[in-house]
């Protein structure tokens, strides 16, 4: 099936090229700074962080309202619904369409400042479909709510309560969408504020739902928030979206006469190989919901809080490459493959060394972790136990999950749901089948997970669903190492893949270290930050030790910043006079 079935507008985009074709296109000076990077960074780190933590917050009060039981699985049923359309909408695939996209409207706009505004164009040809096609989807998770209940979780204890509670959180996919498209506009533009701030006004939202009407709907309460937490996440970019349109270069009309243009060629079923992915990947927590309905009452909660926590270190691993995807995909546009190798390069080994130092940490001390979250109200010793349990299993995929959300940005990048129309058509049987290879890699992970996920939940339960989801997603990752160098992106594997074992090997002694020293108290505070504490200090030290960059370089810039000035050393008189 060709996925290149373009629909002419005006004005033109650049498709990628193998070579820039105006050296000031990919002039490396027309990208942002070192300094913006670091601000962007910090900005997006700490909203993030705020957003993690309101999340946190969240599931604190869910365990604490409601603990592990039918009711909290009902509802965790129907929070697929949002949990499918966060990563469908806003984080995966919308970003990776519409990034790329919009950056290559952005080098246009350098090309020719003088002509109509590519990007008002592009939001006039994509946002009326997209709203249409998110009103329809909203609507059909509606209708569909029974059937759906029914399909993921037939073994569920009450049914009726999770089709309400899916009808409630179907409301999300329009917001979701309408968010996605905003906060892939923004950072394509370089304005990352507001769309880090998104999770932020969405928590904001459940919790203020959550609070105050816990004690009168149930768990219903969280289903109503999740509905109003979208609704503010959509809000929040409007305003900053619609003021960037206003004072962009085409907010005013070109005098005199227009320049020439070329046609724009939308490729709208570009789009299918990227929601393939997304889908396929967001398979696995179905699969989870499915085995885990056949488990004892409160199995599907373990999972969740497990996950929740767990993707915390994968979350901010993650953040890294948010902010330096709209760089990718503009070296991409302007055809500049050196630059953009070196940029997936260094994200691979960041991403790798902080998720692989949250990791170790996870490891040291998840039942502390656990017990110092969750433990209080309904939420008991024993539900510590098994969510711990679990955690220490999902752990181990967690690398791989942070790998694949760096290597799919780029890799969807080189295939833009805009072109040029003077461009050459991506036609070829070749660059069509490795479209779908990220999804092809992702189906046979998702193989390896339920095969795994058969065999090893009759005997070891939760744990071993969790096992079956780390084997898949790692098997994914290799996999799609390789297909990022299929695409066209000449990666220098053995500089990768060496740098990952100096971090991975200085993970595993900060977990042989950690993790006896988190079990000297069992105060869960105390251990926490023992156990936490030394995790950090031993990876820091095996990763210098062992010459990992990612590691080594933030060491040195610390020991140089607490370390004594050479100038005030030098105006102090010799010892003894």
């Amino acid at each position: 099936m060709s996925t290149d079935q373009p629909t002419a507008l005006t004005p033109a985009l650049p498709a990628p090229r193998s070579a820039p074709a105006d050296p000031a296109v990919a002039d490396p000076a027309a990208a942002p700074r070192r300094g913006f990077l670091a601000k962007a960074f910090g900005v997006t780190a700490v909203l993030s962080a705020a957003g993690s933590a309101l999340g946190l917050l969240r599931d604190l009060l869910l365990a604490r309202y409601f603990g592990a039981n039918q009711g909290t699985d009902a509802f965790l049923v129907a929070w697929t619904v949002p949990e499918t359309a966060a990563p469908l909408l806003i984080e995966d695939a919308m970003s990776f369409l519409m990034v790329p996209a919009f950056a290559l409207a952005l080098v246009l706009r350098e090309e020719n400042p003088d002509g109509p505004d590519p990007v008002r164009q592009l939001v006039r040809a994509t946002l009326p479909w997209l709203l249409l096609a998110l009103s329809t989807l909203s609507l059909g998770a509606a209708l569909g709510a029974p059937w759906f209940v029914d399909v993921l979780a037939p073994g569920l204890a009450n049914p009726g309560l999770a089709v309400t509670c899916t009808r409630i959180t179907a409301i999300t996919v329009l917001p979701f969408g309408v968010a996605g498209y905003l906060a892939a506009a923004l950072r394509a533009h370089h304005r990352f504020t507001a769309p880090a701030g998104i999770y932020v006004a969405y928590n904001v939202g459940i919790l203020g739902v959550l609070l105050s009407c816990h004690a009168i709907w149930g768990v219903r309460s969280a289903a109503l928030g999740v509905a109003l937490g979208s609704l503010l996440m959509a809000g929040l970019l409007i305003v900053p979206f619609l003021h960037g349109l206003r004072t962009g270069p085409g907010a005013r009309p070109a005098r005199g006469r227009r320049p020439r243009s070329k046609a724009l060629v939308l490729i709208p079923l570009a789009l299918l190989p990227v929601a393939a992915f997304t889908l396929t990947r967001q398979s696995q927590v179905f699969i989870e919901r499915f085995l885990g309905s056949e488990l004892p009452a409160g199995t599907i909660s373990h999972l969740n809080y497990a996950a929740k926590v767990s993707q915390l270190a994968m979350t901010a691993g993650i953040l890294i490459c948010t902010v330096t995807f709209p760089l990718v995909a503009r070296a991409l546009a302007a055809g500049d493959l050196t630059a953009a190798r070196d940029r997936v390069e260094k994200d691979l080994g960041q991403a790798a060394a902080v998720v692989l130092l949250g990791t170790a940490f996870l490891l040291a001390c998840a039942p502390s972790v656990v017990a110092l979250l969750f433990e209080r109200g309904a939420f008991g010793p024993r539900d510590t136990s098994a969510t711990a349990a679990v955690i220490r299993v999902y752990s181990f995929g967690l690398p791989a999950q942070a790998l694949i959300g760096v290597m799919i940005r780029p890799y969807f990048s080189l295939r833009p749901v805009v072109r040029r129309a003077g461009d050459p058509s991506p036609d070829d049987g070749g660059r069509r089948l490795l479209d779908w290879y990220p999804a092809a890699a992702m189906a046979f992970g998702l193989v390896v997970t339920v095969v795994g996920g058969l065999l090893a939940t009759p005997r070891f339960g939760a744990p071993g669903l969790a096992a079956g989801n780390a084997v898949g997603i790692t098997a994914t990752a290799a996999l799609l190492l390789h297909g990022l160098v299929l695409r066209g992106i000449p990666l220098r594997l053995r500089l990768v893949l060496g740098g990952h074992a100096r971090l991975l090997a200085s993970a595993a002694g900060a977990v042989a270290l950690g993790t006896p020293v988190a079990g000297l108290t069992a105060d869960p505070l105390l251990s926490t930050l023992c156990g936490g504490l030394t995790v950090a200090l031993v990876f820091a030290a095996l990763g210098t030790v062992l010459g990992a960059r990612e590691v080594r370089g933030p060491v040195r810039a610390a020991a140089r910043a607490l370390g004594p000035s050479p100038v005030a050393d030098e105006g102090k008189p010799p010892h003894g006079r």
